[in-house]
C-alpha cells in the first residue's frame, strides 16, 4: 500500500493498492512486477501521476519531497524512483529516509525497539540515538500474505458458500471467493489473535502431537457476504487459527517474539535495557485485534526460557503507542520531518542530483561533501 498526503498534516490523504494499469493493455499489475528498470520507470510514472494530479491535486515542479522508505530498499529501486521524481516530474528536492527512524519522531524517542509488521515480511531495527543499528536487524518473511495463505488454505479446506437456492457448495468448487481483496477483508472484518492459552493449545495440537482434546472451545462462526446472493460461512476455527501464523516458530526457531528478542540480544549491552522499555509497532497487520496482548505475553515467556533468560539482561518490556494508527505511524514521522526548516539541508536538490547523475552512497551523509568530492574528481 502507498500512503501519500503533505507535510505538517495529521494523516495521509490517500492509502491506495500499489498498483498501476496499464493504459495499453488495460492490466492492473502491482508496481513490483516488472521485467526490466525501464518498465519499473513506466510503473512509478503512473503511480506517481495518480498520486500528484489525483489525490494531491498539486503541481509537482520545485516541490520537496520526502521519501519513507525501508532500510532495505534495493538500490535500483530508489534509483528509478529519484530518476522519475526528479527528471519527469522536476521536483526540487528529494529525502529518502528510513521508516523506522521516522516511526520513533512520532513519539518524540531518539531511542527504541522498532518492529514493522508489514504485508511481505516482519522486520526488527533497533534504533540507538536516531541510528539504525544494522547489525542487529532481525526479519522473517510472515506478515499479512502468510496470513491470507492461511485462511485461503483453511477455506478450501472447511469453507462453505450458500447460494441463493439455499445449496451449501465448498469454497474449492468457487475460487472467485478466495481472490486476494475478499481474503484481507475476512482477514480485517472477521479474523482477531487468540489468548496466549487458547494458542498455546492450539498449537501444541497442531505441531506438537498433544491430545486434540486439550483444544480449546472453537469459537462462534459468522457469515460474509459475498454479493446478493451468496454468502459466505467464516468457520470459528479459521477466525481464530488464521493468526497463529504470526507466533509459530519456523524450523530456525523464528517467530515475531523471537525476532524481538535476537533482535535485543545483538545490541549493544548498554542499550539493551532502554531498548526493551521503548518497542514501537508499526505495520497493517499490527491493527489485528488482540495483537498487542498476546506479543506481551509471548515475549514474557519466551524471556523466561534458559536460551534468553541469562544472556538477555532485562526481564520487563514496554510497547509505545504512537498517535496515529500502525499503517501510517511512519507517514506521520515523514509529515514532521517535512513541515521542519531543516529540509533543505537535509535533501538532495535536483541541481545537485543532475550533476552527479545518480543518488550518493549511505556513507557520504552531508550533501555538500558529496558534490565537492565530485567536483573535485570531475577537475
Amino acid at each position: 500500500m502507498i500512503r501519500c498526503g503533505l507535510a505538517g498534516e495529521t494523516g495521509p490523504h490517500c492509502i491506495i493498492p500499489s498498483t498501476v494499469k496499464n493504459p495499453r493493455t488495460g492490466i492492473v499489475s502491482k508496481i513490483w512486477d516488472h521485467s526490466c528498470p525501464a518498465e519499473l520507470q513506466e510503473n512509478l510514472k503512473e503511480l506517481l501521476s495518480t498520486l500528484i494530479f489525483r489525490h494531491l491535486l498539486m503541481t509537482p515542479k520545485d516541490k520537496r519531497v520526502v521519501v519513507v522508505e525501508s532500510l532495505l530498499c534495493p538500490s535500483y529501486f530508489r534509483e528509478s524512483l529519484a530518476r522519475v521524481l526528479f527528471k519527469h516530474f522536476e521536483v526540487g528536492s528529494v529525502l529518502f529516509a528510513p521508516s523506522h527512524v521516522l516511526a520513533l519522531l512520532t513519539i518524540g524517542h531518539t531511542c527504541g525497539l522498532v518492529m514493522d509488521v508489514g504485508y511481505r515480511e516482519t522486520l526488527v531495527i533497533p534504533i540507538c540515538e536516531g541510528i539504525p543499528v544494522l547489525k542487529a536487524w532481525q526479519a522473517v518473511p510472515v506478515g499479512g500474505k502468510a496470513i491470507h495463505s492461511r485462511i485461503k488454505s483453511l477455506l478450501l479446506e472447511k469453507g462453505v458458500v450458500k447460494t441463493a437456492e439455499q445449496q451449501d457448495r465448498p469454497v474449492s468448487t468457487v475460487p472467485e471467493c478466495v481472490t486476494e481483496e475478499i481474503l484481507e477483508d475476512i482477514k480485517v472484518r472477521c479474523c482477531f489473535v487468540t489468548e496466549f492459552s487458547r494458542g498455546q493449545a492450539i498449537q501444541d495440537v497442531t505441531f506438537r502431537n498433544a491430545d486434540a482434546s486439550r483444544l480449546p472451545r472453537p469459537v462462534p462462526s459468522v457469515d460474509y457476504p459475498l454479493d446478493g446472493s451468496n454468502i459466505l460461512t467464516v468457520d470459528g476455527k479459521i477466525r481464530e487459527y488464521s493468526c497463529e501464523v504470526l507466533f509459530e516458530q519456523d524450523i530456525d526457531g523464528q517467530s515475531l517474539p523471537a525476532l524481538l528478542l535476537n533482535s535485543l540480544l545483538q545490541s549493544p549491552v548498554d542499550t539493551r535495557k532502554e531498548l526493551a522499555q521503548s518497542i514501537l509497532i508499526m505495520g497493517g497487520t499490527a491493527q489485528i485485534p488482540g495483537f498487542y496482548h498476546r506479543l506481551k505475553r509471548e515475549l514474557d515467556a519466551l524471556a523466561a526460557t534458559p536460551q534468553y533468560k541469562d544472556a538477555l539482561g532485562c526481564k520487563t518490556f514496554k510497547f509505545l503507542r504512537p498517535p496515529s494508527c500502525e499503517n501510517y505511524t511512519a507517514w506521520l514521522g515523514g509529515a514532521l520531518v517535512g513541515a521542519l526548516e531543516t529540509l533543505p539541508s537535509r535533501s538532495l536538490s535536483r541541481d545537485a542530483y543532475i550533476q552527479r547523475g545518480r543518488l550518493p552512497d549511505w556513507c557520504c551523509l552531508d550533501q555538500d561533501t558529496w558534490i565537492d568530492e565530485h567536483s573535485q574528481s570531475r577537475r
